[in-house]
C-alpha cells in the first residue's frame, strides 16, 4: 500500500490498509504492490488534509479544473504528492492535465493520444498512462473497445507515451470479478503488468485478481450526495 511518512492515525485509512494486506496475502502478493489512489474528487482541501497528515500521498481527481483549484497549494505543502487523473479527459484539457498530474488513467481514443503526446513533448513532461477499456461494452461509458486494445496500445507507444497498464470500471450492480479477470487477461496478453481496477465496494476482489492501483473514495472520505469511486 502506498502510504509514506505516517504521522497521525486515520481509522478509515488504517482499515483499508488492513484489507489490502489481507487481500494481497490471499493472492500470494505483497501489499506494497498495490497503490491506494484516494479519490478526492469534490472533496475540499479541509477534507483532504487529514489523509495528508496521516502520511498518504496518492490521490485521484476527475476534472482538471477542479484539481487545479485545490492541488497546487496542497502540493506546495506536500511536494511528494502523486496526483492521478482518473476521470474522462477531453483533448482540449490535455495541456492542463500534463502540467498538473503524474499519471493519467483514462486514455481511450486516438484524438486524446495525439493531444497528450504533443503536450508531453512540448512540456517535456512524460506521464505514464493507463489505457481505459470499456470492459462491459456500455455505450454510456468511456473506454476503447476490447478488440481495439492492441491497436490503441501501439498508438500510445508510437506517440512516445509510456503505457502504465489497463484501466476499467465494471458495469454497476454486477459481479465485478469476471470483468476484473478479463482485464487482467487482456493485460497479460499484451505484456502489461499495471491494472487500475477496483473501487470502494470491490477493491478487495480486484486485488485478488491482480490490481496494482485501486481507486477508493467513499470508504476513505465517507458518502456524498453524488456517485463516488
Amino acid at each position: 500500500m502506498t502510504v509514506t511518512g505516517k504521522k497521525l492515525e486515520n481509522p478509515p485509512l488504517d482499515e483499508i490498509g488492513r484489507k489490502i494486506e489481507k487481500s494481497a496475502k490471499i493472492a500470494g502478493r505483497k501489499a506494497d504492490e498495490v497503490a491506494l489512489v484516494a479519490v478526492s474528487k469534490t472533496r475540499s482541501s479541509d477534507e483532504i488534509r487529514p489523509l495528508l497528515e496521516s502520511g498518504h500521498r496518492v490521490f485521484g481527481e476527475n476534472r482538471v479544473q477542479e484539481a487545479a483549484e485545490k492541488w497546487p497549494a496542497l502540493k506546495a505543502e506536500y511536494p511528494d504528492v502523486e496526483l492521478h487523473m482518473i476521470g474522462q479527459l477531453q483533448s482540449n484539457k490535455a495541456a492542463g492535465a500534463v502540467a498538473l498530474f503524474d499519471y493519467i488513467h483514462s486514455v481511450d481514443r486516438m484524438s486524446l493520444v495525439k493531444a497528450l503526446g504533443k503536450e508531453m513533448d512540448r512540456q517535456d513532461r512524460h506521464l505514464p498512462c493507463f489505457l481505459q477499456v470499456n470492459i462491459g461494452e456500455e455505450s454510456q461509458k468511456g473506454g476503447c473497445d476490447i478488440a481495439a486494445v492492441p491497436q490503441m496500445l501501439q498508438q500510445l507507444r508510437d506517440a512516445g507515451i509510456k503505457v502504465a497498464g489497463l484501466m476499467a470500471v465494471p458495469p454497476e450492480g454486477t459481479n465485478a470479478m469476471p470483468y476484473f479477470a478479463l482485464l487482467a487477461k487482456l493485460a497479460r496478453d499484451n505484456g502489461l503488468d499495471g491494472l487500475s481496477m477496483g473501487m470502494s465496494g470491490d477493491f478487495e476482489k480486484a486485488i485478488k485478481l491482480g490490481a496494482t492501483h485501486i481507486r477508493v473514495g467513499t470508504a476513505l472520505f465517507g458518502p456524498r450526495e453524488t456517485s463516488e469511486s
